[in-house]
């Protein structure tokens, strides 16, 4: 063996360890909205408000200033804070881009003042609602890939109150998607399937396996996520994946939901609200077991901000205290509520607690009026979760299906977001 063989077997060996090390990373970095702070609540990232998609814009049409990205919160009182919003580019793996100046991917400046806010009027409890919009006359976003923006107090920069990230993609390459409940693991019971095939004919693509990772989400969850599945077949110029078990996910149940329009009386989902002298509380009816799969259309874990007026809603909507009940027939060890509105980075916060007075889990929670849906999930040890056997797990249940790929060019300096495509199924 030469010299030659030597290092290209060595070289090989290094890049199995880094893409290694990128599923590792991967795995615990994704498309998400983080609250550092007690004083941050309500932190939601949108395309132009449309709070049921994930927040994915294309490129040419962030430019144009068609589309925007919607970046809103609240801070919890009356004080005036200039608040500042950083924005930094990321690698596929959402690891900041360092090979890169702010030029190459953005005009105009970073670091720039929210300067959008509104006190909140006739609430019991004060916030200041924060609004920021992308792109604007300061910021212009010009090229595709993962970005994350950083809230900060200009008088403490050093600690950041919240992260809100989103995608812009560039639809260079065709991502097509479908999903059965004919599984390899089993046929119409708990499991739906993904196949998908993806067309990059329109980019110069020399080694798939180096120069393309997809990334496949179920209900925009960041917990059950697949990263670079290996495609059970390559062509020149596609790549399908066709019964391949590692996008086989669990059907789950459909999420919960409630709405909490009007404080003075219960809505959708309310079993009734009281006043404690402070704030209002309200009261979820008791989730139970459910045995049996039944149809309720839902919005997969999104939540919308709203009263029974829908006007002026980021600074008129009350805040109140949730009080969540959930009924599994015994402790069933760590649950958790989930859904997209669960942003604070402590995820003890949505830990429910067990009764054993009342044989109940119970969680309460400072919402803001609106519209939210969510599930409960199961914690293992490990820190892994699943869907408690309570909740049930059915093929038939609707899931929105999210898939991404990422392109770097030979010789590029950073990952692309070259194709998206959502499937809701079935």
């Amino acid at each position: 063996m030469g010299v030659k063989d030597i290092c290209f077997g060595i070289d090989n060996i290094i890049r199995r360890i880094i893409g290694v090390m990128i599923m590792m990373t991967s795995m615990t970095g994704y498309c998400t909205n983080r609250i550092f702070s007690a004083d941050i609540r309500t932190l939601h990232t949108t395309v132009d408000d449309k709070w049921t998609d994930a927040p994915v814009v294309a490129l040419d049409k962030i430019m144009s200033g068609e589309n925007h990205i919607v970046i809103s919160f609240d801070e919890m009182s009356h004080d005036y804070r200039r608040l500042i919003c950083h924005i930094e580019r990321c690698e596929a793996d959402w690891q900041p881009s360092t090979e890169m100046f702010d030029s190459s991917w953005m005009e105009g400046f970073n670091d720039t003042p929210i300067e959008d806010f509104t006190h909140s009027i006739n609430t019991t409890v004060l916030y200041t609602n924060y609004r920021l919009q992308l792109p604007n006359d300061r910021c212009k976003i010009k090229m595709s890939g993962n970005y994350r923006v950083t809230i900060y107090d200009d008088d403490a920069p050093e600690t950041k109150l919240a992260e809100a990230e989103f995608m812009v993609v560039d639809n260079k390459a065709r991502l097509y998607l479908s999903a059965t409940t004919n599984t390899d693991i089993d046929v119409n019971k708990c499991h739906q399937q993904l196949a998908m095939e993806l067309d990059y004919s329109r980019i110069n693509v020399t080694d798939p396996s180096e120069q393309l990772i997809t990334v496949v989400k179920q209900n925009n969850r960041d917990d059950n996520q697949r990263w670079n599945v290996k495609p059970d077949i390559t062509t020149a110029d596609k790549l399908i994946w066709q019964h391949n078990r590692q996008l086989i996910f669990e059907g789950g149940n459909e999420y919960r939901k409630f709405e909490m329009l009007d404080l003075s009386h219960p809505t959708m989902g309310i079993d009734h609200i009281s006043w404690n002298g402070e704030t209002f509380d309200v009261y979820p009816f008791v989730s139970e077991p459910r045995a049996n799969y039944s149809y309720e259309e839902g919005a997969d874990g999104a939540f919308c901000i709203r009263n029974s007026e829908y006007s002026e809603i980021d600074y008129t909507c009350d805040y109140a205290w949730v009080h969540y009940t959930l009924h599994t027939g015994g402790r069933i060890g760590d649950i958790r509520i989930d859904g997209w509105w669960t942003t604070d980075n402590d995820k003890n916060t949505y830990m429910m607690e067990y009764d054993e007075s009342d044989a109940l889990y119970h969680l309460a929670l400072l919402q803001k009026q609106g519209y939210y849906s969510y599930q409960f999930l199961q914690v293992k040890p490990d820190g892994t979760t699943a869907i408690p056997e309570s909740e049930g797990n059915f093929h038939e249940t609707s899931n929105t299906y999210q898939a991404f790929t990422y392109y770097r060019p030979k010789g590029g300096r950073t990952w692309l977001l070259v194709a998206y495509n959502e499937l809701t199924f079935p």
